[in-house]
């Protein structure tokens, strides 16, 4: 812990003075929020289940600053994230975890359905969520759909509401839209289809995320991409849509087209910024992270449209007393716009836009939300230079990439099944 945010705390109750010294408005705020003034009580700690890529050290900083509540990290992988949430319910107090695994968890009754109305912005959640529509416009919902699993029919239910109600599954936090990575110099000409990825003109010099679910799903917008086959569903195959998929890449491994299949961020990383690969799988921080290193790299837009992912707070079902409050503060807080402005200069997308869009810059908004040319130069939370002024954000506004949804990350029905195949093109 920071001394800063040390010295601002008072250890008896948790409470930093400043929100103590601000009379009794203050005090009428800390008991609104749902945390005890008495003296001697223990300070609060939530242990935050999630991924190590969404689990920022700042946030948890900013949050025990404002509130004195502590955040301690749990990070493990996305599928341990899962098995932890079916096996090990009591060993969290907070989840942060992608839709997709909620027809995982929630069968097993381990998650407790949010009240809608102990959150204070849950009407600003952006319809994506709610509705699955980006300005009026109904996006593609292939796959695990939020809009599918984000109701619950009430605070203990087991199965998923088909229209809104008063409970949700989880309350989202970030969100993008996925796409091929490219390396513009070494290409020298426009690429928009994902039927590049396996185009022999880059043979050798092409990479796939090596995440059997996520994987799975690019190499289907490739297969869909090249004429091969039109899927119903890319995000829930059939056995026979496994083996045509996987038999493609397979065929294309062979033939030398890869690189390399990437399992890690920092890898996706090196091998674009090292030229190895020009056109790969590729997350939209990992482009940013190529740039800041001075190398040209795109997130490409591609005519096909994007593969989208979303993870949201869940709370488990035997959370109770303070720290059932205060985990309900730190969603509050997390909707309010400090978290949310924080993630979008990022290049990910929040839950709640009006909130974030008042904590930046004006000039900020425009370049990540508006699709506008930056009027100066855009740096990220930490300083460093993202973008130089007159640069436009690959893929344009919110409204133009997320409105550009093909399918969402899913686990499919088969999913046992097509792990297996995955493995096979793997070794193969």
């Amino acid at each position: 812990m920071s001394n800063s945010i040390k010295d601002n705390t008072d250890t008896l109750t948790g409470l930093s003075r400043r929100r103590l010294l601000q009379g009794t408005a203050g005090m009428a705020g800390i008991l609104a929020s749902g945390i005890s003034p008495a003296i001697g009580q223990e300070k609060i700690t939530l242990r935050y289940l999630g991924t190590a890529v969404n689990q920022d050290k700042a946030i948890g900083d900013k949050f025990e600053k404002d509130t004195g509540i502590k955040i301690q990290y749990v990070a493990v992988t996305t599928d341990d994230v899962t098995k932890r949430a079916v096996t090990a319910p009591n060993s969290f107090d907070l989840i942060d975890t992608e839709y997709f695994s909620l027809k995982k968890i929630v069968p097993t009754g381990n998650l407790k359905g949010i009240d809608v109305k102990k959150i204070k912005n849950a009407d600003k959640i952006t319809p994506l969520f709610t509705t699955g529509s980006v300005a009026g416009k109904a996006v593609g919902d292939q796959g695990t759909a939020p809009k599918k699993v984000i109701f619950l029919e009430g605070e203990k239910s087991k199965v998923f509401a088909k229209s809104p109600t008063q409970f949700m599954s989880l309350i989202p936090t970030v969100y993008n839209a996925d796409t091929l990575g490219i390396r513009p110099d070494l290409i020298k000409r426009p690429i928009n289809s994902w039927a590049e990825l396996l185009n022999p003109e880059f043979k050798g010099k092409t990479a796939i995320l090596n995440i059997p679910s996520i994987g799975i799903m690019d190499a289907a917008m490739v297969v869909e991409a090249m004429g091969l086959y039109k899927y119903p569903d890319k995000g829930n195959m059939t056995k026979a849509e496994i083996d045509l998929t996987i038999k493609t890449l397979i065929e294309a491994k062979k033939a030398g087209q890869f690189r390399a299949l990437w399992k890690d961020f920092n890898e996706s990383v090196n091998l674009m910024a090292s030229g190895e690969v020009v056109i790969q799988s590729m997350w939209s921080p990992a482009v940013t992270a190529v740039r800041t290193k001075g190398i040209a790299c795109n997130f490409q837009p591609l005519k096909e449209g994007y593969r989208a992912w979303a993870a949201g707070f869940g709370l488990p079902a035997t959370l109770s007393g303070r720290k059932l409050d205060g985990a309900y503060e730190f969603i509050n807080w997390f909707l309010d716009g400090w978290a949310g402005a924080y993630l979008n200069r990022q290049g990910y997308y929040s839950a709640v836009l009006d909130t974030a869009k008042a904590k930046m810059e004006a000039y900020e908004w425009a370049y990540w939300m508006e699709g506008k040319p930056a009027a100066q130069d855009i740096k990220s939370p930490n300083g460093d230079v993202l973008a130089k002024a007159g640069a436009v954000r690959d893929g344009g506004s919110y409204e133009a990439r997320m409105g550009g949804i093909a399918c969402w990350n899913a686990v499919m029905d088969e999913n046992e099944y097509m792990v297996r195949k995955w493995n096979e093109f793997v070794a193969a």
